[in-house]
């Protein structure tokens, strides 16, 4: 391999030649080789329209001169619309606060802006990382600013799969309205509810998965920018940080604003931990889903056979004929990653000392993880399973007719200890409720009839204290 010699505070560097990348990116490479992983897209994203936006913003300050300026934001638009995207080398695993991967770009947006103004060998020096690309910002700034960039982007396509999977399973609602079934608490049996009813509710916790996510909206918007090393704004222009997020706002078509105390915005990420806490949540609320329905479909011979799955491979590589819940086994896994990204994030967003967090690449990229597989999560859930399920109607009415939990109905006419007495009697014999409150004169059948009707057995059925008939 061919090299340049680049220089930087330390000395020289070999930088393989033709790379845009300089000799800091080359030193982190060398240096941090753990784990393979790069940084999310959407961060080094980010981090390319944060320096865009600084550029303009210090042009129109007069810091920038207008030549450098020309170079830097048409690199940086080079880069936006794909160019370079094999410059970006670093591991996730890095310098504290991320400045590796912050100075990667800083030298890639460099080298290319060297380029446009007519240096072709990728090295630097007409256009300086540091002084031109990086000027008025630190790593400290820039990359708490990008995770709520690439949040609040990443966010949107999360909610449009969130709001897909809450009609999805409305609909089931209404669809399997009529059908009644046993309720069960403790995996027991308790009293009746309708198929309908149970998806409506997993409709609703979706729904409001989707009301807590769009609070935390407001503290993603207020930003770092500006505050420079510790957020005092040392080395800007007074103007510039307003400046920075008129433009980030204008270039993201987002409504950012400045932070209220520069310096807690980049010593505490208690936003993104709050943030994330929620993603948890939504973890939580499809890891139960998930098992639900995982426990409604089990058999089909020797489990609840409630409900049929879409089937979408062969289930056993042994077992003929064998077909699994495979789509919610998957949507368990993303849930479990979740929730153990939460824990993750949550120390590393607790670490911080003093003036700045420097554990700010893994709260970044295991944010953006967590996003990435539940928005494809939740679409697999709907689209492979949650859009075919079928419900085994004679199933459900099976068990609801030889449930003891029917004997609860009787509760406001006989009292609980004469209710208890039924279903003991209704198990010794091997009966249904029916039978035995028929046989025992309690109630004919006709009256019977009506005390087990579904709409009464689902919904409020008192009239002053007493059971309608």
């Amino acid at each position: 391999m061919k090299f340049r010699i680049e220089r930087d505070s330390l000395g020289e560097v070999k930088v393989p030649l033709g790379v845009y990348y300089g000799a800091h990116t080359q030193r982190s490479k060398e240096n941090f080789s753990i784990s393979g992983r790069r940084w999310h897209p959407l961060l080094l994203r980010s981090m390319v329209i944060i320096k865009l936006a600084c550029c303009r913003a210090n042009a129109s300050l007069g810091i920038l001169g207008e030549r450098k300026a020309g170079a830097i934001e048409q690199s940086c638009k080079d880069l936006l619309a794909g160019k370079c995207k094999d410059q970006f080398i670093l591991d996730v695993y890095q310098a504290g606060s991320g400045t590796s991967t912050n100075m990667n770009v800083n030298e890639v947006i460099a080298a290319r802006a060297g380029e446009i103004l007519g240096k072709r060998d990728g090295s630097q020096g007409i256009v300086h990382p540091n002084d031109d690309v990086n000027r008025g910002q630190s790593t400290n700034d820039v990359v708490p600013t990008s995770m709520k960039m690439a949040s609040l982007r990443a966010l949107d396509a999360l909610e449009e799969q969130l709001l897909l999977l809450q009609k999805a399973l409305y609909d089931k609602g209404k669809e399997f309205s009529g059908i009644l079934k046993s309720g069960r608490t403790h995996l027991q049996d308790a009293v009746p509810i309708t198929l309908g009813q149970e998806f409506s509710a997993y409709s609703r916790a979706v729904e409001k998965d989707l009301l807590r996510l769009q609070r935390c909206k407001e503290n993603l918007t207020e930003l770092a920018m500006g505050g420079n090393a510790v957020g005092t704004g040392l080395n800007t222009h007074p103007s510039f940080r307003k400046k920075v997020i008129k433009e980030l706002s204008s270039l993201t078509r987002k409504s950012f604003k400045e932070a209220k105390d520069g310096l807690e915005s980049i010593q505490f990420l208690t936003d993104i931990a709050a943030f994330h806490s929620t993603l948890k949540l939504v973890a939580i609320d499809l890891n139960k889903i998930a098992n639900d329905l995982r426990l409604l479909a089990s058999g089909p011979t020797t489990g609840l056979n409630e409900i049929a799955l879409p089937a979408v491979e062969p289930g056993s590589s042994i077992m003929p004929g064998k077909v699994n819940p495979s789509i919610l086994e998957a949507v368990n896994m993303v849930a479990h990653r979740v929730m153990g990204n939460d824990t993750t994030l949550t120390i590393s967003c607790a670490s911080g000392n003093l003036e700045l967090n420097t554990h700010m690449p893994i709260i970044a990229n295991t944010l953006m993880e967590s996003m990435d597989i539940l928005t494809g999560g939740i679409r697999t859930l709907r689209e492979r399973c949650i859009s075919g399920i079928r419900p085994n109607e004679e199933q459900c009415r099976h068990y609801f007719e030889h449930s003891m939990a029917l004997a609860t109905a009787l509760n406001p006419l006989v009292g609980y200890d004469k209710a208890a007495q039924v279903v003991k009697e209704a198990r010794a014999g091997k009966k249904t409720i029916k039978d035995v409150i028929i046989s025992k004169g309690i109630l004919t059948e006709q009256e019977v009839k009506r005390l087990l009707d579904p709409d009464s057995l689902t919904r409020p059925n008192l009239t002053n204290g007493q059971k309608k008939f």
